[in-house]
């Protein structure tokens, strides 16, 4: 299961390696904290052996959820938290109407839990049952055939979601509850013009990003899986910061016809808080990968976490590689996926930053 994520950029058609000669208004560079901070992990025993590819993780009250990318019979488990006694699973996989194909991310909102299947181009509600103990399908969305793949999606609030754009058009889609779109926001923020006027899908397919959105503040932060890029968007005063960390741009080339990632593996989650943004850094090269093929833990041993208006904070260094985090700024606790583990939810404790 290692480095699997990596097979999603083979669609990719134009090669691309831009540099930020200059940062002009809200672009903005960043390479050190002001604070690093070495985190140790305490792994969870698990009663039971589920994953292939522990990918995200949510809480909420005394629920844990956990999804798995590759799952071989279910897409998501429900535990109890915070014993991480297993109570069920959900999102079976399958053709049928009411099984999925896959799983690209979930999202809890108002004691509801939605999925995303990017094969079939559906979100699905599934609400609690009345014990608490499983999850029950409840409502299917169809997106409009127009919107290009889905990889991610955020919700905005109880009429509209937010997906990442990959036509190129712009950068994220508004989405309503029926699945139409309703407004579009951004724009890709690449120095790379030739590939914004003549590629713009394939780049928007190389800038693809992962993202997160907190009604509270109303921030909705995206990070790149390639390079080092990281947009905050405050959508109730329109303002737009984009950070750029010392790898730069998502980087790529053509080889046979397919894209190929040549720079580094950038982030691979994100989390919006009251008060900060969290987000899970690798920093590896594809050249290393491709060296020590097989050999190299997956995932990242960074959490990068900047304010909510995009200014770097801290820097947190951890002792294990790991893909998704669930961050409880009340309790000082971050809880994580390990892909590399049998026992892959490990639990970090952290101070003030």
């Amino acid at each position: 299961m290692k480095n699997s994520i990596l097979l999603l950029f083979l669609f990719l058609f134009i090669s691309c390696k831009t540099k930020h000669k200059e940062y002009v208004g809200n672009v903005l560079p960043y390479s050190r904290f002001p604070q690093e901070k070495e985190l140790k992990g305490e792994v969870i025993e698990l009663d039971t052996a589920l994953f292939r590819y522990p990918f995200r993780i949510r809480i909420e009250g005394d629920k844990a959820i956990v999804m798995d990318l590759h799952g071989s019979e279910h897409y998501g488990h429900l535990f109890q938290y915070p014993s991480f006694r297993y109570l069920s699973s959900f999102g079976r996989r399958g053709d049928s109407p009411t099984e999925m194909l896959s799983m690209e991310n979930f999202r809890l909102y108002n004691h509801e839990l939605w999925t995303l299947d990017a094969n079939k181009s559906e979100l699905t509600r599934l609400d609690f049952s009345s014990s608490g103990d499983s999850l029950l399908r409840e409502e299917t969305v169809t997106l409009d055939e127009d919107i290009l793949r889905p990889l991610d999606f955020a919700i905005y609030n109880d009429t509209t979601f937010v997906i990442p754009d990959y036509s190129g058009e712009s950068r994220f889609l508004k989405v309503n509850c029926k699945g139409k779109l309703i407004e579009k926001i951004g724009a890709i923020p690449t120095a790379n013009e030739k590939a914004l006027q003549e590629a713009r899908p394939a780049l928007a397919q190389a800038w693809r990003s992962f993202l997160d959105y907190n009604p509270h503040n109303c921030v909705l932060a995206a990070v790149t899986q390639l390079g080092e890029v990281v947009e905050i968007y405050n959508l109730k005063d329109s303002t737009h910061v984009i950070r750029i960390g010392e790898h730069d741009e998502p980087e790529f080339k053509v080889s046979d016809g397919y894209g190929i990632p040549t720079g580094i593996m950038g982030f691979s989650d994100v989390q919006v808080t009251d008060s900060a943004i969290y987000a899970v850094f690798h920093g590896t090269s594809f050249k290393e990968i491709a060296r020590q093929s097989g050999k190299l833990p997956d995932g990242g041993k960074y959490i990068y976490v900047f304010s909510l208006k995009g200014e770097p904070m801290c820097k947190y260094v951890l002792d294990h590689y790991i893909y998704g985090i669930w961050v409880d700024e009340a309790t000082k606790t971050i809880m994580a996926t390990d892909v590399n583990s049998d026992q892959p939810i490990v639990k970090f404790s952290f101070g003030s930053v």
